[in-house]
């Protein structure tokens, strides 16, 4: 299977198609004339974007401000037309590579081969970062400045909170016509009359 690397991506973005409530979650990276798309879920998005700020919190703790921290403009703009989904992300992974003063993110393809019959003692090893990509799935891998990697960070969080509001008592999530809440008994106010 493939690896699609982007070493640097012309750009790299966290994304969503459709309305809050019902939205897709994509990492799209896009560079030499190509354009990769990978699904993931909500969850994983906002764990990179929060993983990401610690983990440049600690390069800069322990060795300084890398060369090249300037944070590019703010990318604003939507997911790059057509949107085709490459594979679906099953494991994230992130490093900083302290020679080349990049953060590595890597995106596997969730591993649909592995049933629930597998046996713990069958698993294999879980390989990120490797030259070749597992024999049974795709990986997408973006090298990024600090800079572009806080940019990114900030625009997936941005993403994640875009979504539907919360309640403001009970903290579950309000679909356009309401929910039913535990904190009112599950009785919504608009219908008590």
């Amino acid at each position: 299977m493939p690896v699609f690397q982007f070493n640097p991506p012309e750009r790299f973005v966290a994304g969503t198609v459709g309305q809050p409530g019902d939205r897709t979650f994509f990492l799209q990276a896009v560079g030499e004339g190509r354009i990769t798309s990978v699904v993931l879920e909500k969850a994983q998005v906002e764990a990179l974007a929060t993983r990401i700020e610690e983990l440049l919190e600690e390069v800069h703790r322990r060795f300084g401000a890398p060369p090249d921290d300037s944070e590019p403009p703010e990318d604003e703009g939507p997911l790059e037309q057509p949107i085709e989904q490459d594979f679906r992300v099953g494991t994230l992974a992130l490093a900083w590579d302290a020679e080349a003063a990049r953060v590595i993110i890597e995106a596997q393809e969730i591993d649909e081969t592995a049933g629930e019959d597998v046996v713990e003692d069958d698993e294999e090893e879980l390989e990120v970062f490797a030259e070749d990509a597992p024999a049974h799935r795709d990986v997408l891998r973006v090298y990024l400045t600090p800079g572009a990697a806080r940019a990114f960070a900030g625009r997936a969080l941005k993403v994640v909170s875009a979504g539907r509001p919360d309640c403001p008592l009970c903290g579950r999530p309000l679909d356009p016509n309401g929910h039913i809440c535990a904190r009112q008994n599950g009785y919504r106010p608009d219908r008590l009359v």
